[in-house]
C-alpha cells in the first residue's frame, strides 16, 4: 500500500539532517530564498577560484599596443587562473591625456593621406563606408565631416534628450535609444579623433575595466590601487591577485597576500624586479599577448594545487582540539583505572605496605634478615 504522507520517521529523519548540516540550517537565516544552484557551497568555491585584476597605468601603460587588444589578452590570461571576478585600473589625469608615440605617428601618416586625396594625387581602392547609415566616401575627410554634422549632432541631441528626462521616462529613452548610441560609439571609434588623449579610458572600460581617476600628485594611484587591493584582501573576494607593475612599492602588498594564503601573479617587463621575486609567477607583456603565459599558467595552477594538498597533509598540535577530542575518554581510563585498583584491595596490601615500611629506607636488608622474612 502507497503511503501519499511522509511518515513519523522520515519527519524525524529529515529533522536530524537539517540540524547535521550546516550548510541548510544557515541557509534559512537568509531573508532571501537562495536559487537552486547558488547554495552557499557554490559561493565558496566560486570565491576560491575567483582572480582579480588590478593594473597600475602611471607604471605600466600599454603604450606599445592597442589598448583594447591587450586587455582582451590580460583577461584571457588571467582566466587560466581561475574565474575573473573584478578588473581595478588606476592613473592620474595625466597618464589619460598623455598621446604614445606610436599613435601620435598614425594620426601623422592619416592626416598627409589626407591632404594627398584632398589634391587627387592618390585614390583609395575601396571607399570609405559609414557603418551608421551606410553612405560611402572617396574621401576620409568627407566622411568625418559628414559624420560630425550629422551622427554626432544626432548622438549629442539623444543624449541631451535622456539627461533632462526623469523616472520612467528616462528608462524608456535610454531603451529606445541603446541599440543606435552603442551603433554610433563603434563607428565614432575609427572616424573620429579623441580630443584628450587616444581613448585609453573609454578602450578600458569597452574591455570591462573599471577605471579610477586620481589626483596629478606623486604616488597618487599608487596609495588608491594599494587600498583597493587591502580592501579586496579583507573581504576575501579573490583568492588569486594578478598585479600590472613593476613597481617596487607594492611588495609590502604582495607579501600580505602571501601571508593570507592568497595567490599572487605580476604582469610587468622587468625580468629581474623585485614583485616578480616575491610573486608566485611573473610574465611579460610579450608572453602576455603571444599566449605563452597562457600555457604557462597550466603547469603553475598544478603546482598550486600540490602545495594546497601537502598543507591539508600537514599535522599541527591544537590542544584545545586535542583535549576536546580525547580529554573525556582519558577521565573515563583514569576514573576505571581507580575502581580497578580500588576493587583490589582486600586488606593484605596494607600489611605488606607495612611490613616493607618497617625500616628505615637508608638500611638495606642484609642475607640474614633476607632468610629471615622468607622464613615468617
Amino acid at each position: 500500500m502507497l503511503h501519499l504522507f511522509p511518515s513519523i520517521s522520515d519527519s524525524v529523519q529529515s529533522m536530524r539532517f537539517k540540524t547535521l548540516n550546516p550548510c541548510i540550517s544557515l541557509s534559512r537565516l537568509c531573508h532571501f530564498k537562495a536559487k537552486r544552484g547558488f547554495d552557499s557551497l557554490n559561493q565558496t568555491s566560486s570565491v576560491q577560484n575567483s582572480v582579480a585584476v588590478f593594473w597600475d597605468l602611471d607604471n605600466k601603460p600599454p603604450n606599445a599596443f592597442p589598448p583594447f587588444e591587450a586587455v582582451v589578452k590580460l583577461k584571457t590570461a588571467a582566466s587560466s587562473f581561475g574565474v575573473v571576478r573584478s578588473m581595478v585600473a588606476y592613473a592620474n589625469q595625466h597618464s589619460f591625456s598623455y598621446v604614445p608615440k606610436a599613435v601620435r605617428e598614425q594620426r601623422r601618416e592619416r592626416k598627409l593621406l589626407n591632404h594627398l586625396e584632398n589634391k587627387g594625387l592618390i585614390k583609395s581602392i575601396d571607399p570609405y563606408v559609414c557603418k551608421v547609415c551606410g553612405r560611402r566616401f572617396y574621401t576620409n575627410e568627407k566622411l568625418v565631416n559628414h559624420f560630425k554634422q550629422i551622427h554626432e549632432r544626432e548622438h549629442q541631441k539623444r543624449v541631451n534628450q535622456i539627461e533632462s528626462a526623469r523616472g520612467s521616462r528616462r528608462v524608456k529613452l535610454v531603451g529606445k535609444y541603446s541599440m543606435k548610441m552603442e551603433k554610433y560609439k563603434n563607428a565614432a571609434r575609427e572616424v573620429l579623433t579623441p580630443k584628450v588623449g587616444y581613448g585609453l579610458a573609454d578602450e578600458l572600460k569597452r574591455a570591462g575595466f573599471w577605471v579610477g581617476t586620481v589626483s596629478n600628485r606623486p604616488q597618487a594611484a599608487d596609495v588608491a590601487l594599494r587600498n583597493h587591493m587591502v580592501d579586496v584582501m579583507d573581504k576575501r573576494k579573490a583568492e588569486c591577485l594578478v598585479l600590472v607593475s613593476d613597481d617596487s612599492d607594492f611588495v609590502g602588498v604582495l607579501k600580505e597576500a602571501k601571508l593570507r594564503c592568497l595567490k599572487t601573479v605580476v604582469v610587468g617587463d622587468a625580468d629581474d624586479g623585485a614583485l616578480k621575486r616575491v610573486a608566485d609567477a611573473g610574465f611579460s607583456w610579450t608572453e602576455i599577448l603571444k599566449g605563452k603565459a597562457k600555457k604557462e599558467a597550466v603547469s603553475v595552477v598544478g603546482k598550486w594545487k600540490d602545495r594546497d594538498i601537502l598543507k591539508q597533509l600537514e599535522w599541527t598540535y591544537d590542544p584545545e582540539v586535542e583535549r576536546k577530542l580525547y580529554g573525556s575518554e582519558d577521565m573515563f581510563d583514569d576514573e576505571s583505572e581507580d575502581l580497578d585498583f580500588d576493587g583490589s584491595d582486600d586488606g593484605n596490601s596494607s600489611d605488606y605496605i607495612h611490613k616493607e615500611d618497617s625500616g628505615a629506607w637508608w638500611e638495606l636488608d642484609t642475607e640474614s634478615d633476607a632468610d629471615s622474612s622468607k622464613s615468617q
